[in-house]
């Protein structure tokens, strides 16, 4: 029989606690934190979630105020700004990419998330949602099969989930038009539409990025 599985550590039930509230959006930016009470959400002592506060401050989602609590970063206009420049280049390329070939097990997956997504609004999961409308994207970039090309989109994942909440939060009724967006682009991939996908493409992330910048809901 083998042995019971421990429990992870304080410090880092911690950080995956806070760190998942920060982006989904359950933290917002501009949320002050205390140690407090996270240690009481979890049932910990105060020391383990300082130490999650210090990592997620290293990793700019937070700033530690002493004997304040924790700043909860918001989303810069710099970081939208380069996060979607970073994505256009890579997925207009992947779009391409894809319509050329129309890889079947690509199709079918978007066909799945978009199946998924369509649940988790229905069922009002914006959590589901925001996870699965990451996984859309990555789903293209994958389809390309360059393994350096989808650990570099990889390395977005937090970045990409923390706005897309960011952008729910502000206007829910954003998710369906993110949703009738992503399966305009489905549909031109399953096509073969190249430079379909790509205008398409290029347009849902302008309309993402004047969004998160305070502009209005995208026609």
């Amino acid at each position: 029989m083998a042995p019971p599985r421990r429990p992870p550590p304080a410090k880092d039930r911690a950080y995956a606690y806070v760190k998942e509230r920060v982006l989904t959006g359950a933290y917002p930016g501009g949320e002050l934190l205390s140690e407090g009470e996270v240690a009481e959400a979890l049932g910990v002592s105060r020391t383990p979630v300082r130490e999650a506060f210090l990592l997620l401050e290293a990793e700019g989602l937070m700033r530690l105020y002493p004997k304040r609590g924790a700043l909860v970063v918001p989303v810069s206009a710099r970081e939208i700004e380069d996060v979607m420049e970073t994505r256009l280049l890579v997925e207009r390329h992947a779009a391409a990419s894809i319509a050329g070939r129309r890889p079947p097990e690509t199709i079918a997956r978007l066909d799945a998330i978009l199946a998924g997504q369509r649940e988790a609004l229905d069922a009002g999961d914006q959590p589901a949602f925001v996870e699965l409308d990451r996984d859309f994207h990555q789903t293209i970039v994958d389809g390309v099969g360059n393994a350096i090309l989808a650990r570099l989109y990889d390395a977005l994942r937090d970045r990409q989930r923390r706005m897309a909440a960011t952008a729910i939060a502000r206007d829910p009724a954003i998710a369906e038009h993110y949703l009738a967006e992503h399966r305009a682009i489905a549909d031109a991939l399953g096509r073969g539409d190249g430079d379909g996908a790509e205008e398409l493409l290029q347009r849902h992330l302008a309309g993402a990025r004047g969004f998160l910048q305070g502009g209005e809901l995208p026609d």
